[in-house]
């Protein structure tokens, strides 16, 4: 009897998801042969290989990683059946597009859900995600793990994937200290997200195998929690899954994916930044709440903002640094620095464009929705420099930094700056605290 040929695979990523589902659902199954990984969202990922250490014995000399805009091309030259989608933070449409570009070169065209993706903990997770990038993921999660924390328990976090160096080296990563963000060589975007749990005395990890990083941190925690990266789904089973969404892009928690599944999903909708809202643009929100998920439990957010010097910034002249992803597949044309700058009275916003260097004009052009904000685009050593040259060539008398880290941790600054932090505080009722506790008491063993 012929041997049954293996359906051959291309997995669409970006560094994140789409490893993570070959991990759980490819790597060891016989009946599939990925072919590669295509890469788009963060520059300079394609062109690397998936190392043989992380595919697995089926594949002793790892899986290429190659450009999405070549889809048709290695559809057909490399005889393709399937093509699955594995990123996250785009319009349904785009998903579509893709899945019309894959029927169109003959392929069929697969988005893998929970069931084939999620992964059991021994211990009890609360998972936190979003419906698009920016819409308060981080400061929800610093929340739910401050209020665990004052409950007496060990809370472990484990970061949405960002590994953008060398795969060989962020397999398991553990991040306890400033000097495991320097030794693992981290980016900006990465010490945006670790460095508020280290600030609190926590262990947060990362890397690309996540069954195996769930094994090491089950060994010192008491509960997990996920932090979701952009709008992704979590990569672990939720014993409470809470999502943040965002009324400054109402209806958009029912337009993009994966963000969508969160919101339909969601034992806990919080309803952030409704501080600076538009009432309208909130009720947009709770009636989509009302259409698609009428049991989850809301909670209305707030995410009042800290400036450090506040007296620098009335009068003068800033150039505002934003979170990078918020603003680029996030499709924000502002955030916290900008709201700041604006609060604090800055004479004016300089628009940051004619200063901008390699990489960072580069950026401008891809995004052409932005105008008088800085990203913080930091995805790696020379990026990090092309962002310091730009900030340092921009004609303003203060930089007004509304990126989760102090940029000054990474680069020298030839100007006055000020920090823009922003937390999480629920308006009325119910309270997460009286949410979380009620979790622990069913979830949480006892000793």
């Amino acid at each position: 009897m012929a041997e049954k040929k293996r359906k051959r695979v291309v997995i669409l990523g970006a560094a994140g998801r789409d490893f993570h589902n070959f991990n759980t659902f490819f790597r060891d199954n016989p009946e599939y042969e990925v072919v590669a990984f295509t890469a788009t969202q963060i520059p300079d990922i394609e062109g690397r290989v998936y190392p043989p250490e992380l595919a697995g014995e089926l594949y002793p000399n790892g899986i290429p990683i190659w450009s999405e805009d070549d889809l048709e091309k290695i559809i057909k030259e490399h005889d393709i059946d399937i093509v699955v989608f594995a990123y996250s933070d785009v319009s349904h449409e785009h998903v579509m597009h893709l899945a019309s570009r894959a029927h169109s070169a003959g392929a069929d065209f697969w988005l893998l859900g929970p069931k084939s993706t999620m992964i059991k903990s021994t211990k009890p997770v609360v998972a936190v995600t979003a419906v698009r990038t920016g819409c308060g993921k981080s400061q929800t999660s610093r929340k739910v793990a401050q209020l665990l924390q004052e409950m007496g328990y060990k809370v472990v976090a484990i970061r949405h994937p960002m590994p953008y160096g060398d795969l060989r080296k962020q397999i398991v990563q553990r991040f306890a200290s400033y000097e495991d963000l320097d030794k693992h060589e981290c980016t900006i975007e990465e010490r945006e997200e670790y460095e508020p749990y280290i600030d609190r005395g926590m262990v947060v990890y990362a890397g690309v195998d996540y069954e195996k990083i769930l094994r090491e941190a089950e060994k010192e925690a008491d509960i997990i929690l996920w932090d979701g990266g952009n709008n992704d789904f979590p990569f672990y089973v939720p014993d409470l899954w809470i999502v943040v969404t965002d009324p400054h892009r109402p209806g958009h928690e029912l337009k993009y994916h994966p963000g969508e599944t969160n919101f339909r999903a969601a034992d806990v909708i919080i309803i952030n930044k409704i501080d600076t809202a538009n009432r309208d643009d909130i009720q947009k929100v709770r009636e989509s709440i009302e259409k698609v998920n009428p049991n989850a439990i809301v909670i209305d957010g707030a995410s009042p903002l800290y400036v450090d010097k506040p007296e620098l910034i009335k009068g003068k002249r800033v150039l505002v640094v934003e979170d990078g992803p918020t603003l680029t597949h996030g499709g924000m044309r502002y955030g916290a620095g900008y709201i700041a700058a604006k609060k604090f009275g800055a004479k004016e916003i300089i628009d940051p464009r004619p200063y901008a260097v390699g990489s960072i004009v580069d950026t401008y052009k891809k995004y052409n929705h932005l105008d008088v904000i800085l990203p913080a685009m930091g995805y790696g050593a020379k990026q990090i420099k092309e962002l310091e040259e730009t900030i340092n060539r921009a004609d303003a008398d203060v930089v007004v930094i509304g990126t989760p880290i102090d940029l000054r941790r990474v680069m020298k600054l030839n100007k006055p700056a000020v920090r823009v932090r922003y937390e999480l505080e629920e308006i009325g009722e119910p309270k997460l605290r009286d949410i979380l506790k009620e979790f622990v008491e069913k979830h949480v063993k006892k000793e």
